[in-house]
């Protein structure tokens, strides 16, 4: 099965994809769709459903998760659920079949506790992909614990 992990953001979304069957979990990519900031958010919207599809027509997962959305008082917060939506809008285009995970879920899949810190988090993506260096960005090493838990649920 091959499995899609978005951390949607407006400025970044974090993306990693993996391979699963019963014997192994194998990551095949990983990385950002970053947005120009000088551009309308309209645009920025845009960009992010442009480079989501190339992603999906390049890889052709059989499944999506992407982190839900904790409502907290920020001044991104309209922006990032509007590029959720843009996600999962996008992702649907493709009928995709999509889990949603709250980060709590996500910490308590990946590292064995729903408060763990984003370390934690690392570690457990490293041990169960094998990888000898960290996923970088930030955004892409999130995806992939959001990919991974998917393959948990399922």
């Amino acid at each position: 099965m091959r499995i899609l992990g978005i951390d949607p953001g407006l400025a970044r979304v974090g993306y990693g994809l993996i391979d699963a069957n019963n014997k192994e979990v194998i990551m095949r990519d990983c990385g950002i769709i970053r947005t120009d900031p000088n551009q309308i958010e309209g645009n920025r919207m845009v960009e992010i459903a442009g480079d989501l599809r190339q992603l999906i027509r390049k890889w052709n997962p059989n499944l999506a998760v992407v982190e839900k959305f904790f409502f907290y008082r920020s001044s991104t917060t309209i922006s990032v659920v509007q590029a959720r939506g843009v996600v999962i809008m996008t992702l649907a285009r493709f009928h995709i079949p999509i889990l949603e995970f709250p980060p709590m879920q996500i910490k308590l899949a990946i590292a064995g506790s729903g408060h763990a810190h984003k370390e934690e988090v690392l570690n457990g993506v490293m041990r169960e992909l094998n990888l000898e260096t960290p996923p970088r960005p930030d955004d892409a090493s999130d995806a992939l614990a959001i990919a991974l838990t998917g393959w948990f649920h399922q």
